[in-house]
Parts: structure tokens; sequence; C-alpha cells
């Protein structure tokens, strides 16, 4: 009985893993393009035009609870604010770039 049990076990293990689809990290280079075409107009540079209390560097983004992927890629999906939601505009791959490129650049001070 304990044979079965374990055979039935490695089975599902492997069916799992082998069925699952991978995780894939994003790409900031890839959210450098996303981000020159769609977000650029009011974040070049890491600023923000239509509030400048409110820029893309590391310090706001830590003030603002904007310092993870997940929530850049909330704000982006949902939009908030003056910020259109790009749900519907961009795919989700590329919202997580540019999420990527957004953190990579502000921990860099936008260097």
């Amino acid at each position: 009985m304990k044979k079965i049990i374990s055979v039935i076990l490695l089975a599902v293990a492997v069916f799992t893993f082998a069925f699952s689809s991978p995780a894939l990290a994003a790409d900031p280079v890839s959210g450098a393009k996303v981000f020159s075409a769609n977000c650029a107009q009011c974040h070049a540079g890491g600023k923000n035009l239509v509030n400048a209390a409110k820029t893309l560097k590391k310090s706001d983004l830590v003030k603002y609870g904007l310092d993870t992927p997940e929530a850049i890629i909330a704000q982006v999906t949902k939009g908030k604010g003056a910020m259109p939601a790009f749900k519907g505009r961009l795919k989700p791959g590329q919202i997580e770039d540019v999420a990527a490129y957004v953190l990579d650049k502000a921990d860099k001070n936008w260097k």
C-alpha cells in the first residue's frame, strides 16, 4: 500500500513540474523600450511632469509604497489619479518589464 501511494505521489509531482510553465524573469531592457514609448512623456528621467512631488526616484518610490515590482505593476495596470490605466494597452509581460526597468533605474538614480 505504501508503495502505491509513493508511486502516485511521485507521478503527481512529475506531472505538476512537467506541465507547469516556468516563471519568466522580467526584462529591464525590453522595459526600457516600452517605457520610452508609453511612459517617458510624463516620466522622462524618472521625473513626474504631472505631479513633481511623486517622481520615480528611489526615495519617492519608497515614500509612496511603490518600491516593489508588484506595487508598480498594480499602479501601471490600474492607474491612479492622473495616471491612466495601461491594462489592455500593454500586455502583462510588458508591464512587468516596465516595473523591472523603473526599479533598476531608480536603484541607479536614473543615470
